[in-house]
């Protein structure tokens, strides 16, 4: 199946093709199988979808009860004496999920997962790092690295973060059955999750990743965190082969921080330089890849439109479509007597 890039309007209107695309999806699949596992990513790109499908999930158009959920990422090294109050740090990505689609929700996922990053004791991780050079090695072409651990570490904690924290969670969604649309974004450079540039493809299914220095400065400049000296240096993550083992794939970008990498990972050959081009390989093998772009973070896709639709990529211009609704009027309010969002 062919890679489509829809081109909307601005963030109101991607958001809501895109929630009308997922949708359509869930509703679909529900029909027929029962259940649906849905990939899920945090940042500003999915948030205004994240409303849409709460109001059409409270609304009783799709059954939440019947949906799985999986987070790709999850930051280690936030604040926090335990992993409790880790997890309810502002920034987590516990938090961000609650606070912009679970806790909006009338009836609840059957089931949520985020990666155990804030099971994880930074202070530990690195001195067990630095205490066991032998039991790891680093693989990446840029500075964000892939922390590989060595299933045989003499580490018992680094043996733990590998089984219990990585392959544990892979595991739990290849015993769920897969996921059956997954929700990305991509950031300034083209990484996807915290699968950052450089980072090989093959064989990292789960990462621990030692963040790169952009990755970092943009956490400061998105004022997610105050300084430098306050932003984790590592993460937990899906990497792109299992990310892009979903039967479907929306990548949401908004935003002319976004238009060069988007741009390159559908003009050029695929690349773990970008790694959200792996989308290409993806759809050669069949997957469902969907782009949603608001017209600035297209602005590279358009320039290089001919280049583009050679690799058979197939571009939908929609910027002109009318918005039904905006962000602003998607108000979600507690019922005084059930005490459930609306």
């Amino acid at each position: 199946m062919p890679c489509k890039v829809i081109i909307t309007r601005d963030f109101d209107h991607l958001s809501e093709v895109a929630a009308r695309f997922i949708q359509e999806r869930i509703k679909q699949h529900l029909a027929q199988h029962g259940q649906f596992n849905l990939g899920l990513a945090t940042g500003s790109s999915p948030t205004g979808v994240y409303k849409h499908l709460a109001k059409a999930f409270n609304r009783g158009e799709l059954d939440a009860t019947q949906v799985r959920s999986f987070n790709l990422d999850e930051y280690i090294g936030l604040p926090g004496a335990n992993a409790q109050m880790r997890a309810l740090h502002p920034e987590s990505y516990c938090f961000f999920m609650v606070q912009e689609l679970f806790g909006l929700l009338r009836r609840k996922f059957s089931c949520t997962q985020v990666p155990c990053g804030n099971l994880v004791d930074p202070a530990r991780l690195t001195r067990e790092l630095q205490a066991h050079p032998d039991d790891w090695t680093e693989q990446g072409a840029d500075k964000g690295k892939a922390v590989v651990i060595r299933p045989d570490a003499r580490s018992e904690y680094l043996r733990w973060v590998r089984a219990e924290i990585l392959d544990a969670y892979a595991r739990d969604i290849q015993q769920a059955g897969g996921i059956d649309l997954h929700i990305i974004g991509v950031g300034g450079r083209g990484h996807v999750a915290f699968h950052e540039c450089g980072i090989p493809f093959e064989n990292n299914r789960m990462l621990l990743v030692r963040l790169d220095d952009n990755t970092i400065a943009n956490a400061v400049t998105d004022a997610h965190f105050k300084c430098l000296e306050d932003t984790p240096r590592h993460a937990v993550s899906m990497g792109a082969e299992l990310v892009y083992e979903a039967r479907c794939v929306v990548l949401l970008a908004s935003g002319a921080r976004k238009a060069e990498p988007v741009g390159t990972s559908l003009a050029e050959d695929p690349s773990p330089a970008v790694p959200c081009s792996y989308s290409q390989i993806y759809a050669q093998r069949g997957g469902n890849m969907v782009y949603v772009l608001d017209q600035a973070a297209a602005a590279d896709v358009l320039t290089r439109r001919a280049e583009i639709e050679q690799r058979g990529i197939v571009i939908e211009d929609r910027s002109d479509e009318s918005t039904s609704c905006r962000l602003a009027d998607l108000t979600f309010s507690r019922d005084p007597q059930t005490g459930l969002m609306g």
